[in-house]
Parts: structure tokens; C-alpha cells; sequence
């Protein structure tokens, strides 16, 4: 494959929203053809793809909860129907469970690793065939830094553990795919303004917030979509083909990991 974005395909879980549609529309400007996944905000990702093909690009929005095996296996051959081969994939669909010791319960932990651990699982196998056959692909898995430790954000210990999970599991199938000529990396992002991370608060309680992790961060500054989505992009170029195994923080220089050794 030619190492120039025109030619490359994309699929971005968790596309419609958030860091997933910064990710889309990042890849979209390269020039890459770009399928934008959704579990539920159908009307949110086709306005998208909509938005990027008035500009001139490729993109289409396609349905799956992640945590469906088989739902995202026909994701992906869709994909490859309507846009050709896909050669970066972007595991970004997640969700958040703030939970205790006292509150945990194993609905909530089942689903929350269902959609952070297996729909990334799920995605890769879904899209590895077709990048071994080609010998060419790259894979960016979203993480978070709360995967190196504990920060200081309450409540997000199994959250935590299910990133720790996806960081073993990039570099584990890093090992597997190199020699197939697929690239495993993840982005580890600082906290980022989305609608997830804004939740239901008023204006002056975001304002608390977002002032509290400006402080913890070096830059003096919460984290935005594009911040993520340069760092993602970074990963799936072309030209990144010798840079695998790697999490990357992208998070502002955080001054608040509490850990040991």
C-alpha cells in the first residue's frame, strides 16, 4: 500500500461524539475515507458523515454496540463494501462506571468491561484478517491515564482497571500482528472536555471541575477533542509503520498520580 492518506480507510468506534468525532473528522482532513461507528445516536453520525462528504471526502455511519461480536463483524464488512479495505482502525468506544468497594456490583462491572475490553477485542478481530492478507495496518486503542494508577478523580477504580486492561492488550497484540505488518498502539488521554466527562452539573459546578484539573496539569489546562485526535492520527499515518506496542499519555503533563515504585 502507497504510504499516502488517500489511500486509507478508517473505521472509528464510538465515532459520533466526544473524542471520536474529533478522530473522525482528523482523519477525514488527511484525506482518509472515514466509517463512523454508533451504538445509539444514529442521527449524530449521519449528520457527520453527511458533513464530511459535502467537503468532499468519503464517510459513512454505521451501527454496533462493540460488545456485540457479531454485530461488529458485520460493521466491519460493511465497511469494507461500501468504503474498500480497512487499514486503521480506531478503538475508541467506551463508557465510564463510577463505582466503590461498597457500590460495586457485577451488572455494571460486566457491561463497563464488555464495551472498554471486549468490544476492543471484538474490533481487531473483526479487521485482522484483512490487514494480514494486505501486510499493512494500523490499530488505536483509547485508554486513559487512569490506567498507570490512581489519579484524582473519585469512583473510577474498575473504569481504571478495564484501561489497564486495554494497555496490556495493545501491547500484547503488538507482539502478535507486527510480524504481519499491523502497527498496536494506544492514546492515553488526560481529562478531556466531552460530553461524558461534562455530565449533568451547572455551569458554575463544570467550571469547579474544569479548574481543578487545569491545576493538576502541567499546561495549566484541560485537555480538548483535537488534542486526542492529533495524537491518534499520529499513530495511524503512514509513516508511523515502526512505532508499535507504545501508550502514549496525552494528558497536559498530570501532577496527580498517586502509586508506588
Amino acid at each position: 500500500m502507497a504510504s499516502n492518506w488517500a489511500n486509507q480507510v478508517a473505521l472509528v468506534t464510538g465515532g459520533a461524539r466526544g473524542l471520536g468525532r474529533a478522530t473522525v473528522k482528523r482523519l477525514a482532513a488527511h484525506g482518509a475515507a472515514v466509517a463512523i461507528n454508533y451504538a445509539t445516536k444514529s442521527d449524530i453520525a449521519e449528520a457527520l458523515a453527511a458533513e464530511i462528504r459535502a467537503a468532499g471526502g468519503h464517510a459513512i455511519a454505521v451501527g454496533a454496540d462493540v460488545a456485540d461480536a457479531a454485530a461488529v463483524t458485520a460493521m466491519a464488512a460493511r465497511t469494507e463494501a461500501e468504503l474498500g479495505p480497512i487499514s486503521i482502525l480506531v478503538n475508541n468506544a467506551g463508557i465510564a462506571w463510577a463505582a466503590t468497594l461498597e457500590t460495586w456490583e457485577p451488572a455494571g462491572f460486566a457491561r463497563l468491561r464488555a464495551v472498554n475490553v471486549d468490544g476492543t477485542i471484538h474490533a481487531i478481530r473483526a479487521v485482522m484478517a484483512s490487514m494480514k492478507a494486505r501486510h499493512y495496518g494500523r490499530i488505536v486503542n483509547i485508554s486513559s491515564i487512569a490506567s498507570f494508577g490512581t489519579t484524582g478523580f473519585p469512583g473510577n477504580h474498575f473504569y481504571a482497571s478495564t484501561k489497564a486492561e486495554v494497555n496490556i492488550l495493545t501491547r500484547r497484540f503488538a507482539l502478535e500482528l507486527g510480524r504481519h505488518g499491523i502497527t498496536v498502539n494506544a492514546v492515553a488521554p488526560g481529562f478531556t472536555r466531552t460530553d461524558m466527562t461534562r455530565g449533568g452539573g451547572t455551569e458554575a459546578e463544570w467550571r469547579e471541575i474544569e479548574a481543578g484539573f487545569a491545576r493538576a496539569a502541567m499546561t495549566g489546562r484541560i485537555g480538548e477533542p483535537d488534542d486526542i485526535a492529533n495524537a491518534v492520527a499520529f499513530f495511524a499515518a503512514p509513516d508511523s509503520g515502526w512505532i508499535t506496542a507504545q501508550v502514549l499519555a496525552v494528558d497536559g503533563g498530570r501532577m496527580d498520580y498517586i502509586g508506588h515504585g
